[in-house]
């Protein structure tokens, strides 16, 4: 009898889902705490514990991989070699594909703050290379013996900036994962973008990359898998765009869901009890204590 008590228990064991943790990956590093898509930022998000890190990368004129959100230097935090402030007028012509990355790294996004995060540090700091920011992680993590973290990486593509304000999607996502393949095991990142060439160009080019399809429209899962198509690693949408039965209906086709951007405790307590596999946030430090 105890005998087959135990064989049923272990055979329970056996046949139970393993589940794996929420992953909280820190939106820009960490875009409310720290100057988005910097080192520091990067830093604090390791220190707030997040499980993956979230940033954007474009494209320098010398074909360098840089973690900047915008392929120009944004008025509203970004400063100019002299010190002031890029105007608006200024900085769509600071176009970064038309800068060499010894011109970009002249100017501070970081000492003016950001109006819209009023608890981020301002911090002197420029756009890192891609390369440089993976390296300066995976030496914090080994020398504090830390855990490995996942890199999110979004490929800032649109359409019309192909060959403007970008290379055409062949060649940057050939640069980005260049830099990436050298560094990181397939396991530990993943390739995001809202431009679905992006996407259809990796999974055949590059079958092996875990895809994430970034979705802001109102138009239906089943309207965007159609214009993908294919079943993507992740389906990543604007969070205000979930709700429950989606998140079922996502995992129903084999996918997981991880919204952004979410900064609001009571909203990030909301979908995890709705399923979500993790969120994307500028404050990684509201999302402690998080469990799925």
């Amino acid at each position: 009898m105890k005998t087959s008590v135990l064989l049923l228990f272990f055979l329970s064991l056996s046949c139970a889902e393993v589940q794996e943790p929420l992953d909280v990956q820190g939106h820009r590093g960490a875009r409310g705490l720290m100057p988005e898509n910097s080192i520091p930022a990067f830093m604090r998000a390791l220190k707030e514990g997040v499980t993956t890190l979230e940033l954007d990368v474009v494209i320098t004129s010398d074909k360098q991989v840089l973690v900047s959100h915008d392929p120009y230097m944004l008025s509203s935090i970004c400063s100019k070699p002299n010190g002031e402030p890029v105007t608006k007028d200024e900085e769509k012509r600071l176009n970064i594909y038309q800068m060499n990355h010894s011109e970009v790294v002249g100017y501070d996004c970081g000492s003016r703050g950001n109006s819209r995060f009023p608890e981020q540090e301002k911090a002197a700091t420029a756009k890192p290379l891609l390369t440089d920011v993976i390296s300066m992680v995976e030496n914090h993590l080994k020398e504090n013996n830390l855990p490995k973290v996942g890199y999110n990486i979004e490929i800032k593509s649109v359409e019309s900036e192909y060959n403007v304000s970008q290379p055409e999607v062949d060649e940057f996502s050939a640069l980005v994962l260049d830099v990436i393949k050298q560094r990181l095991t397939n396991d530990r990142f993943t390739i995001q973008s809202f431009d679905f060439n992006v996407l259809k160009y990796l999974h055949k080019s590059n079958p092996e990359v875990r895809l994430v399809a970034l979705v802001e429209n109102a138009k239906g899962i089943d309207a965007n898998l159609e214009a993908l198509g294919f079943i993507p690693e992740v389906y990543s949408p604007y969070f205000i765009l979930l709700k429950k039965e989606d998140i079922d209906f996502i995992h129903e086709k084999g996918m997981k869901v991880i919204p952004w951007t979410v900064n609001d405790r009571k909203d990030m307590e909301r979908l995890v009890a709705d399923g979500v596999d993790g969120i994307i946030t500028d404050y990684p430090n509201l999302a402690k204590g998080l469990k799925k």
